[in-house]
């Protein structure tokens, strides 16, 4: 008789099933030794759904009816979301006093002011919130339209986002006037402000499903931090190829302090700033022809 409740054991070869099938789905890679991080975090879905084998569960993530559905779940387990407002400054001050003046007078040459940045693993939504409120302050942005996107592969953490319903540990590096002009307390929590949350767009993706993040459209800017680093190095090479082509010439391609693109990709310059290295997509330039000579 089996009893529901107990841990049940992942054996090498469904290990390798699962592991192989996850990382087809989105690119998350399983070492040998996280075999015991699956085992724990998904018996929780085996005892949910009255499974008695790992196997068994691998036939429902490939074959089942709600396949879609428990990836997610499963892959909610899976990842870990560590994030809070305002996070690596030092980039921020870059983008919002280097970068934002360029993106500007580009635009203003093209007769636009229509900025377009990207979130891509925006987590609990800090991330694009962050970028909503320094772009809000910006002096050269008064009556621009902006449009920020935030994405995530986990369903559950993009809830917290589209709530902009926030705990104290997303707060360890907030001024208090930030706090104070863009938060309200709602009991043990704080409520975002709508002129922020109305910049953002909060959005379900795949970063391996390139059709559907070819419908994000061109980007001036693309924040992608602290997620390659859960990818293998192939994974890596056709994320960031997916990032490339979604950049504008001249975009910039924003990446945690700890990653590089080195022996990823050689399709970005790596361009130096006062408090910062940033990678940016080269612009396009027109070589002459003898006839416009």
């Amino acid at each position: 008789m089996f009893i529901f409740g107990t841990d049940i054991p992942l054996h090498l070869d469904e290990f390798r099933l699962l592991r192989d099938f996850i990382y087809q789905h989105c690119g998350l890679f399983f070492a040998d030794d996280a075999k015991y991080l699956l085992e724990k975090r998904l018996n929780k879905r085996l005892d949910e759904l009255h499974l008695e084998h790992f196997r068994d569960y691998y036939y429902q993530l490939r074959y089942g009816q709600h396949r879609e559905q428990e990836m997610a779940a499963a892959l909610d387990l899976l990842t870990t979301n560590e994030t809070y407002f305002f996070r690596e400054d030092f980039q921020l001050r870059t983008f919002t006093e280097d970068v934002v003046p360029e993106l500007v007078e580009y635009k203003k040459n093209r007769r636009t002011r229509h900025l377009r940045i990207w979130s891509a693993g925006c987590s609990s939504g800090e991330e694009p919130y962050t970028l909503a409120m320094l772009l809000l302050e910006h002096p050269l942005l008064a009556g621009w339209d902006i449009e920020i996107i935030g994405t995530d592969i986990s369903q559950r953490v993009l809830k917290t986002a589209r709530e902009g319903l926030y705990g104290q540990n997303s707060f360890r590096v907030i001024s208090q006037a930030r706090l104070q002009r863009y938060f309200t307390p709602a009991g043990q929590k704080w409520q975002l402000a709508d002129e922020v949350k109305r910049l953002v767009r909060i959005s379900h993706l795949n970063l391996f499903d390139q059709n559907r993040v070819a419908l994000l459209g061109e980007m001036d800017a693309i924040f992608c931090r602290n997620v390659i680093i859960y990818f293998d190095l192939e994974a890596k090479k056709r994320v960031i190829r997916t990032l490339h082509d979604c950049l504008r010439p001249g975009g910039y391609l924003l990446l945690g302090h700890s990653e590089s693109l080195m022996s990823i990709s050689t399709d970005f310059t790596l361009k130096h700033f006062e408090h910062d290295m940033l990678y940016q997509k080269p612009a396009i330039t027109t070589i002459p022809t003898e006839w416009q000579r």
